[in-house]
């Protein structure tokens, strides 16, 4: 299961979508997330279902791999489709004591699951295309004018770097923890809820221990690096815009506006 958390990781396939600046994509991940929310009809999914299909083979990232993120948000998925079946009000399909599955939950819990599945592929995309110091480099770029308001673009965009780069070497860590425990005759599948959750604590002992003393090796080699913030700092590969940057924009916002033309039109 923790092998199958794609987030944060890098797949490295030197296709355009990898040679693209960070800041469209970091737009194209905006305007998708926008898209699968704003549209409810058949008509309006299919037409995001192509964009993210043609998105994804130009990625040349596997699907396989692609779908293997889904496993780890099942349970999320399962229980959200669920309370949709049940609590949404319409017309009754069946009823059982005082559960009552309506046409208009069915409709809304598979609207909310497609949603959930094109989120997580949507975001995935975009760190599996982009290494998080282009991230960085490109949060920072895109919120630049912020700073103007005195938000500290550079600290917010160092964090999430330093977040993405963590979530990896969590898992990596998480799993040889796990498989010492295991050597040591440790059970993580058997037995109740409460069970299963006290068999964790030798797990997740270990495992906030090992995050904290990495934060505090991070933050000691900052220091002696002499590190205070992005003022005065430069960049040894400044971010430029390419002709294939400015084409990805206008296909960005043809999509978008087709969409929106759609939701007035149909």
């Amino acid at each position: 299961m923790l092998r199958d958390i794609t987030i944060g990781q890098y797949y490295p396939t030197g296709s355009v979508l990898h040679r693209m600046d960070p800041r469209v994509k970091l737009f194209g991940t905006l305007v998708f997330l926008i898209s699968v929310f704003a549209y409810q009809g058949i008509i309006g999914f299919l037409v995001v279902t192509a964009f993210l299909a043609g998105v994804i083979a130009i990625s040349k990232v596997p699907v396989r791999y692609m779908l293997k993120g889904l496993r780890a948000i099942v349970v999320l998925m399962l229980i959200t489709a669920l309370f949709n079946l049940f609590l949404t009000p319409g017309e009754v399909l069946v009823q059982v004591w005082k559960l009552k599955i309506t046409r208009e939950g069915v409709a809304s819990a598979v609207r909310m699951a497609i949603r959930l599945t094109y989120l997580i592929l949507g975001t995935s995309l975009m760190t599996l295309t982009t290494t998080p110091n282009q991230l960085t480099d490109g949060l920072e770029k895109a919120l630049k004018p912020l700073r103007k308001l005195h938000v500290p673009v550079h600290e917010i965009a160092m964090m999430m770097s330093i977040a993405l780069r963590f979530i990896p070497i969590l898992i990596e860590e998480t799993d040889k923890i796990m498989k010492a425990q295991m050597a040591r005759g440790a059970n993580f599948d058997e037995g109740n809820i409460l069970q299963k959750a006290k068999s964790l604590v030798p797990l997740l002992v270990p495992l906030f221990v090992s995050a904290f003393r990495r934060a505090n090796d991070l933050a000691m080699a900052m220091e002696a690096r002499c590190y205070h913030g992005g003022d005065g700092r430069t960049k040894m590969k400044p971010l430029r815009y390419q002709r294939i940057d400015y084409s990805a924009y206008v296909i960005l916002l043809g999509y978008f506006a087709l969409l929106m033309v759609m939701r007035i039109v149909l």
